[in-house]
């Protein structure tokens, strides 16, 4: 409860420093499905009293097997929100014990159907490949399994070990075989993982999904448009412990002019301080500090980049570049004053020569080939 209302302190603390209508709304770090139903009302409340939200606005909540009950289900339908992302990983579950889950596919099961007997139109599965043990009988049998239930969207991850998690603890050693190219014990060697990656891919392109992102499937229409928000560098307001932020001078209140025509101006990247009693207590002081303070006056703040030029030409690249429809030539003219090719010619003439990238109608994408090698591809526009 304390909580919440300080993340409320902050919603209605930040409608007083940005502006701008609302396209989506993503519910989502931890298990949000968690918290009593009264208290996601306050929050969708409090985000609507001091918010333009658009009434067609796409409004997710994240959530675990297990974690949705009917009245939940039920309540989120009535409150706005109208798209569910599930957490399943694999129908497996010896391989959702091996990742410390503690629910089960029976459970998924469950969960799903209370979320189509409440109305949800638009949910999303996450899936995850490259899993220690997985073969790719046991993964095709995975998404065979959950395109039987014709999700709208289905994500597919890479397994990333993440330090200081007990998953990296165990397979420490192989990650880093693994990402040398050397034979593992437990997880797949890199060939190995490809393939898995692969597999997925097709598999789902079989049973009707789009691919529109490098991890990220959909039904035609059904692509996420928060998430494509993120990829073509939108401005964004994440609010709560450790949220992340994409602010742009143009979204301040007062309006804060940038570069001239052509120039995005100075944005920043800021993270929200980390540890929950820290951002109760400087939560509690918000309401007196002016909405029009520099950063630096603002407590709830942990970390603030300043983006240069050169770095958001880089971001528009390497993030536009993961979806399949790539980026448009126009966007990146409107956006920097200058032409695509002015910039990175080299890089483009180089990685069209190996295959790896295209252009058509006026649009610079990656070839299935590229997005096989997107790390490597989408370096070349590091400066």
């Amino acid at each position: 409860m304390e909580y919440t209302l300080s993340l409320c302190q902050e919603i209605i603390w930040q409608s007083k420093r940005v502006f701008g209508r609302v396209t989506s709304i993503y519910i989502g770090g931890g298990t949000p499905s968690w918290l009593p139903v009264k208290l996601m009302e306050k929050i969708m409340d409090t985000v609507r009293d001091h918010f333009d939200v658009d009434p067609l606005a796409e409004v997710t909540i994240e959530a675990n097997p297990g974690t949705v009950t009917c009245e939940a289900a039920n309540i989120y339908q009535s409150i706005g929100i109208n798209r569910i992302s599930v957490g399943l990983q694999s129908a497996h579950n010896d391989e959702l014990q091996l990742l410390g889950r503690i629910h089960t596919y029976d459970r998924f099961l469950r969960t799903y159907e209370i979320l189509r007997q409440a109305g949800f139109e638009n949910i999303n599965v996450d899936l995850m490949t490259g899993l220690p043990g997985q073969t790719p009988g046991k993964l095709i049998e995975t998404i065979r399994r959950v395109s039987s239930l014709r999700p709208e969207h289905i994500s597919c991850y890479a397994l990333i070990i993440e330090e200081g998690t007990p998953f990296y603890s165990r397979y420490r050693a192989d990650d880093i075989r693994q990402k040398n190219g050397q034979p593992t014990m437990e997880l797949p060697n890199e060939d190995q993982a490809y393939e898995l990656m692969k597999r997925a891919q097709h598999e789902l392109i079989a049973h009707g999904y789009e691919q529109y992102e490098i991890s990220n499937y959909a039904k035609p229409g059904m692509a996420c448009r928060h998430n494509i928000g993120y990829w073509t560098r939108k401005t964004y307001v994440g609010m709560g412990i450790g949220a992340a932020s994409l602010i742009a001078p143009a979204c301040l209140v007062p309006q804060i002019e940038g570069e001239e025509a052509g120039g995005m101006g100075l944005e920043q990247r800021i993270t929200n301080i980390r540890h929950i009693y820290d951002y109760i207590e400087e939560a509690s002081h918000l309401m007196a500090i002016d909405p029009q303070a520099q950063i630096e006056d603002v407590p709830i703040y942990d970390q603030v980049q300043t983006i240069t030029r050169k770095g958001a030409m880089e971001e528009f690249m390497f993030l536009g570049l993961r979806q399949n429809a790539g980026i448009s030539r126009e966007d990146f003219y409107q956006a920097f004053g200058k032409p695509i090719d002015g910039v990175y010619q080299d890089a483009l003439l180089q990685l069209k020569k190996e295959g790896l990238l295209e252009t058509r109608e006026g649009r610079i994408f990656l070839t299935e080939q590229g997005l096989d090698l997107s790390n490597y591809a989408l370096s070349k526009f590091l400066f």
